[in-house]
C-alpha cells in the first residue's frame, strides 16, 4: 500500500496509462511533484520553462493520443498561466487533467501569498473543477476526475492545497480505469433506412469529414468510394482518409480550396461526419440541401444547419451498418465534375510547389516537407499563416499525425505540439512549422526539447510580420498597422539553447538544411527559414472580403499616393471565378 495521498493519485494515473506529466514544480505543488519523483520510472514528468507550453503541451497529448492529457503548476501565476493551453483542450474537446497547487489548508481564505480563488477561475474551462478538502479521498477524486474528462471530452482541473497529498494514507481506493468504457448508442435500423434512400435520391451528394470521424477512417473511406461521393475534410480531422485520394476535395473555408467552396454550393445532399464545423457561410445555402449528420454530441445535431436525419451515434459503428448495405448509388457525374475542377487546382498548386525563390516560397517550403516527410511523420503546425499553407500542401496520410489549435487558434501551438509529439512518439519525426511571430511567444521552450533529446524539426518562417493579421485587416478594408516585427536570428537562439540552428534564404538552402535535420538523432533542429510574404488568399473571395479588399486598396492610395502591393492578378481572378 502507497504511504501517502500523493502515492495514491500517482497510483490512479498510472491506472489510467498517462505516461507524461508537463509542468513545472513549486511551493505549492511540490508534495505531488516528490511522489511523482518517487514514480519516475512509470511516469516521466516534463518539466517546461513556461506553464502554457505545459498545458499546451497536455492538449496536444490527448489531441495526438487520444488518452489523457495531464499538467500541473503551482497555484496563483503558474495556475493562471495554464489557461490558454487549457482552452485549448477545452474548444477542441481533449481530454486534460490539470492539477493546481494550492496553500495549505490552515492557510486557505487568509489572503496568503500567491492565494488564487481558482475554482473560480477556472469554472469557464472545466467540465470537472472541484477543490480536494482531505487526503483520505484524493485517489477517488482523481479517478472521478479523469472520467468526467473522457465522458465529456473536457477538461477537469483539481485544486490541491499543498499539506494533502503529503499527509498518511488512511484508506486505499481501486480507481475505475480498468471498468471504464465509454457507451456507443445502438444503431437505429429505420436510420440507416433513411439515410440509404436519401443517398439513393441525391445527384450530388458530398461528405464533410470531422475529427470525430478520426477513428473512423477505413469506413469512412468505403463508404465514399463505394457511393461515388466526393469528400471535404475540416482542418484538425486532415489524414483521416489520404489527403490526395482521388475523391478528396482538400479544405473548405478560408484556408480552403475552391472546388470544395462550389461543391458545398452546389450538394444535394451533405453528410456531416463527426464534425460541428462552425462556418456557416461556407456550407450549402439554408434549404438547398439535405443534411444526415452523424455526431456522438446530440447538442452539435442540426447547430449548424438543418438536418433530416440526426444520428447520435458513433461514426465507425453507423457506418459500418450503412456499408454492409453495400453501394447504394453507381451515379458518379457529380465525383467526375468535382474532380474535373480539382484537377485544374491541383495544376495551380503544382506552380507553386515548383517555386524556386530568394527569399523563400512559403508554398515551396511546405512542398518539400510533404514530399520528404517519413510515411509515419507527426505534424503541429502553428496558428496564421502556417495553418494556410499547411492545408493546401502537406497531404496528410493515415498513417500519419496532424495537430493544430482549432477552435481556439491559439498562437505558439507548435512547439508544445512538437514536444508532446516527441515524448508520446519517441521513434516517429516530429515535425513543428510555425511563423516568427507565433514561435517567439514560445521560443524558451525549445530548450525543453534540447533537454530531453527529442529529435523535432521546428521550421520557422520568418517573414518579421504578422502576415495572417495583414491579410485580415486588409480583407476587413483597414490599412496595415503594427504587424511588423523586429527580426530575430532564431538559429542562433536555437544553438545556444543546446540544439541545432539552420539559416535559409532560399528554397534551395531549405532543401540542404532539411536533409540535414533529418539525420539528427538527439537534438532538436531550428531551420529558420526567411520567406517571402506570399499572400495565402482564401479558396474562393467572397463578397465582404472583396469589397474589404477594395476599401483597403483605396485608402492605401488615399493615404500613401501609390498601389499597395498585392498578389499575382491571375492568383487574384482565379479566386473569384
Amino acid at each position: 500500500m502507497a504511504t501517502k495521498a500523493a502515492d495514491q493519485l500517482v497510483s490512479v494515473l498510472m491506472d489510467w496509462q498517462v505516461k507524461h506529466v508537463f509542468g513545472l514544480p513549486g511551493d505549492s505543488i511540490d508534495t505531488t511533484v516528490d511522489a511523482l519523483r518517487r514514480h519516475q520510472d512509470k511516469i516521466k514528468f516534463v518539466q517546461v520553462r513556461h506553464e502554457e507550453v505545459a498545458a499546451l503541451a497536455a492538449s496536444a497529448t490527448a489531441k495526438l493520443t487520444g488518452g489523457l492529457g495531464v499538467c500541473l503548476s503551482i497555484g496563483g501565476p503558474g495556475a493562471i498561466h495554464l489557461l490558454n493551453g487549457l482552452y485549448d483542450a477545452k474548444m477542441d474537446h481533449a481530454p486534460v487533467l490539470a492539477l493546481l497547487g494550492q496553500v495549505t489548508t490552515s492557510n486557505l481564505n487568509e489572503g496568503f501569498f500567491q492565494e488564487v480563488n481558482t475554482p473560480k477561475l477556472f469554472d469557464d474551462v472545466a467540465v470537472y473543477n472541484k477543490t480536494v478538502m482531505a487526503s483520505d479521498n484524493l485517489g477517488q477524486i482523481v479517478d472521478t476526475a479523469i472520467r468526467t474528462a473522457f465522458t465529456e471530452k473536457g477538461v477537469a482541473v483539481l485544486t490541491i492545497p499543498d499539506d494533502l497529498p503529503d499527509q498518511k494514507e488512511t484508506t486505499s481506493y481501486r480507481d475505475s480505469a480498468a471498468a471504464f468504457a465509454l457507451n456507443v448508442p445502438e444503431v437505429d435500423p429505420k436510420q440507416l433506412d433513411d439515410v440509404a434512400s436519401l443517398l439513393q435520391k441525391s445527384q450530388k451528394p458530398l461528405a464533410l469529414i470531422g475529427r470525430g470521424a478520426e477513428h473512423a477512417g477505413e469506413q469512412v473511406q468505403k463508404f465514399v468510394e463505394a457511393n461515388h461521393i466526393p469528400f471535404i475534410q475540416t482542418m484538425p480531422a486532415k489524414g483521416t482518409v489520404a489527403d490526395d485520394h482521388p475523391n478528396s476535395l482538400g479544405n473548405v473555408g478560408k484556408l480552403g480550396t475552391k472546388p470544395a467552396y462550389e461543391a458545398m454550393k452546389a450538394t444535394d445532399l451533405l453528410f456531416m461526419i463527426g464534425t460541428n464545423y462552425p462556418y456557416t457561410p461556407y456550407l450549402p445555402d439554408e434549404g438547398q440541401a439535405k443534411c444526415v449528420q452523424i455526431d456522438t454530441q446530440p447538442e452539435n445535431l442540426g447547430k449548424r444547419y438543418s438536418v433530416d436525419v440526426a444520428v447520435d451515434g458513433d461514426v465507425e459503428t453507423f457506418l459500418t451498418e450503412l456499408n454492409a448495405k453495400g453501394s447504394l448509388r453507381d451515379d458518379d457525374r457529380f465525383l467526375k465534375a468535382c474532380q474535373k475542377n480539382m484537377e485544374s487546382w491541383d495544376k495551380w498548386m503544382a506552380e507553386k510547389r515548383l517555386l524556386t525563390t530568394n527569399p523563400a516560397s512559403p508554398e515551396a517550403v511546405f512542398a518539400t516537407i510533404d514530399q520528404t516527410a517519413p510515411k509515419d511523420a507527426v505534424y503541429s503546425v502553428d496558428v496564421g499563416t502556417s495553418t494556410s499553407w499547411g492545408a493546401r500542401f502537406l497531404n496528410v496520410q493515415p498513417t500519419q499525425k496532424y495537430t493544430i489549435s482549432a477552435w481556439l487558434g491559439t498562437m505558439g501551438c507548435g512547439l508544445p505540439g512538437a514536444i508532446a509529439g516527441a515524448e508520446a512518439f519517441p521513434k516517429r519525426q516530429n515535425i513543428s512549422v510555425a511563423g516568427d511571430g507565433a514561435f517567439a511567444m514560445v521560443m524558451q521552450d525549445f530548450v525543453t526539447a534540447v533537454k530531453y533529446k527529442l529529435p523535432i524539426i521546428m521550421v520557422v518562417l520568418n517573414n518579421q510580420k504578422l502576415a495572417f493579421i495583414e491579410y485580415e485587416q486588409q480583407s476587413a478594408g483597414q490599412l496595415n498597422y503594427e504587424i511588423d516585427l523586429a527580426d530575430m536570428d532564431y538559429a542562433k537562439i536555437a544553438e545556444a539553447a543546446g540544439g541545432v540552428g539552420y539559416t535559409a534564404h532560399s528554397n534551395d538552402e531549405f532543401k540542404e538544411a532539411l536533409t540535414k535535420a533529418y539525420q539528427e538523432t538527439e537534438k532538436p533542429v531550428l531551420i529558420n527559414t526567411y520567406v517571402q510574404d506570399d499572400a495565402p488568399l482564401p479558396g474562393k473571395i467572397v463578397g465582404e472580403e472583396a469589397k474589404g479588399y477594395m476599401k483597403y486598396g483605396s485608402q492605401y492610395l488615399e493615404n500613401y499616393w501609390k498601389i499597395p502591393s498585392m498578389p499575382p492578378l491571375k492568383d487574384i481572378m482565379r479566386q473569384f471565378f
